[in-house]
C-alpha cells in the first residue's frame, strides 16, 4: 500500500497539470520481474485517446526519472469505463444508488463478494443491500469494487461514464 500512495503522490500533479482527474491506480506484478501499472483518469466531459496518450507519455518520463517500480512493467492509461473501479471513500458517495459488486480481502458474515445497491456511507464504512440484507463493510476491508453498469440507463442520466 505505501508504493501505492507513493506512485499516486508522483502521478496524480502530472494528471491534473493536463486537465484530468487521476481516478485511480491499480499495480499488479505478474511473474517475477513484470507487471502492470494501470492509471484510470477522468474529467467531466468524459476521456478521449488523446487524455490517454498525453498522459501516458507525460506519466512515463516521470516514471522514468524517478524509477518507482523494480523491474520491467506495462503502463496503461485509460477511462475508468461504465465498470468503473471504486477506491475511495468520495468516489462510493458519489456512486450511492447505483448497483455494485465488492470482493472483500477476508471473509465478512462467511462471504467475500457482495453485490447489491450501494445505498450509503457511514463513518468508514460502504452501505450495501444485497436481497434484503443490509452490509456495512469496512473501506479498508475492499480488495476490490466496481459499478455494476445499467444498460437501460438514458446517456446523462445520474452519475459519470453514462
Amino acid at each position: 500500500m505505501a508504493q501505492s500512495k507513493y506512485l499516486q503522490d508522483l502521478i496524480e500533479p502530472v494528471v491534473s497539470s493536463l486537465g484530468c482527474e487521476l481516478w485511480g491506480l491499480e499495480y499488479h506484478a505478474s511473474g517475477r520481474h513484470r507487471g502492470t501499472l494501470r492509471i484510470y483518469i477522468d474529467k467531466p466531459e468524459g476521456v478521449g485517446l488523446s487524455d490517454c496518450e498525453k498522459v501516458s507519455r507525460q506519466v512515463s518520463s516521470v516514471l522514468d526519472v524517478e524509477d518507482p517500480i523494480q523491474g520491467e512493467y506495462t503502463l496503461e492509461v485509460s477511462s475508468p469505463g461504465m465498470d468503473r473501479p471504486l477506491y475511495t471513500l468520495e468516489q462510493f458517495a458519489e456512486f450511492v444508488g447505483e448497483q455494485v459488486k465488492v470482493r472483500l480481502r477476508v471473509p465478512f458474515e462467511g462471504r467475500r463478494q457482495f453485490k447489491g445497491l450501494l445505498s450509503g456511507i457511514e463513518g468508514d464504512e460502504v452501505k450495501v443491500v444485497v436481497e434484503d440484507d443490509e452490509y456495512l463493510l469496512p473501506i479498508e476491508s475492499i480488495d476490490k469494487a466496481n459499478v455494476v453498469p445499467g444498460f437501460s440507463d438514458l446517456p446523462g442520466k445520474k452519475g459519470r461514464g453514462k
